[in-house]
């Protein structure tokens, strides 16, 4: 089973460990994914998926094995790749103002030493617009509520105009409305080629949101378009019989008929 050629794959990880004081997180990670879908990475608390994104950006490092980005190292790519922390990982104590944290995601393009031009600001600008926070431009970013603090970054990762997205929880914390805007801007960016991978918690949601789904428990147990992995079976591997939601899943996955059959994982693309 394949979706994508080798020309369409963005991401490639193959044989990642990544430990923790000797401890491995991750394990034995292979995996390719196509370029523009919206990716669910879920499982367990401790599953290493928050680890898997901080590996592929450089920000942890790896015990073995390898992360390639476009076919290319990350730090030749790094202008077309762009990261969303978790919100709660962020120190929102500095001062800056809504517009000037989105205008840091023109830095990229920007070079050494200058400053943002007229036409970069107006760039930050249609981002805000984009997602609703434009009346808010000169607020310091410490006095937002956090679903309008993820607004605000996820308007500075447009700003950055990347090929591809890593969003860790971008929806922890937002109200109903706030989620709604993120979940149709991510869809409108892959419309246009470009690909989201996203950390995600609410398994009632993944089949509405995703195209295509990583199952991780530490290692890697599935991985491929949404209908044909994120099934009852899977899911029971991937949370070793601590998940609750398995029969509202079960559930949903009747009420949207989706195939609840036995699904070989795609082990490679």
């Amino acid at each position: 089973m394949t979706d994508a050629t080798k020309n369409d794959i963005v991401l490639e990880i193959h044989d990642l460990t990544v430990s923790y004081d000797r401890k491995p997180v991750l394990w034995d990670v292979d995996l390719s994914l196509p370029q523009g879908k919206l990716i669910g990475i879920i499982g367990p608390n401790g599953a290493g998926k928050s680890t898997l994104i901080k590996s592929v950006m450089g920000l942890v490092p790896n015990s073995s094995g390898y992360v390639r980005l476009f076919d290319h190292n990350l730090d030749d790519v790094r202008a077309k790749v762009s990261y969303i922390p978790q919100r709660e990982s962020v120190d929102w104590d500095f001062p800056a103002s809504v517009l000037d944290v989105v205008l840091m995601g023109r830095y990229g393009k920007l070079g050494l030493f200058k400053r943002p031009r007229k036409a970069d600001k107006e760039v930050a600008m249609d981002c805000l617009r984009k997602v609703g926070m434009e009346a808010y431009m000169e607020r310091q970013i410490s006095q937002l509520s956090g679903g309008q603090q993820q607004r605000v970054f996820l308007a500075r990762a447009l700003a950055q105009q990347a090929d591809l997205y890593f969003m860790d929880e971008p929806f922890a914390g937002v109200d109903a409305a706030t989620e709604k805007t993120i979940i149709s801007i991510l869809s409108e960016m892959t419309e246009r080629g470009n690909t989201v991978v996203v950390v995600h918690h609410d398994l009632q949601s993944i089949s509405e949101y995703f195209d295509w789904v990583i199952l991780l428990n530490m290692r890697l147990v599935a991985y491929g378009p949404t209908e044909e992995v994120f099934n009852q079976e899977l899911l029971q591997e991937t949370y070793g019989g601590k998940l609750t939601l398995l029969s509202d899943v079960g559930n949903l996955m009747k009420r949207k008929r989706f195939p609840n059959r036995e699904a070989k994982p795609a082990k490679r693309i």
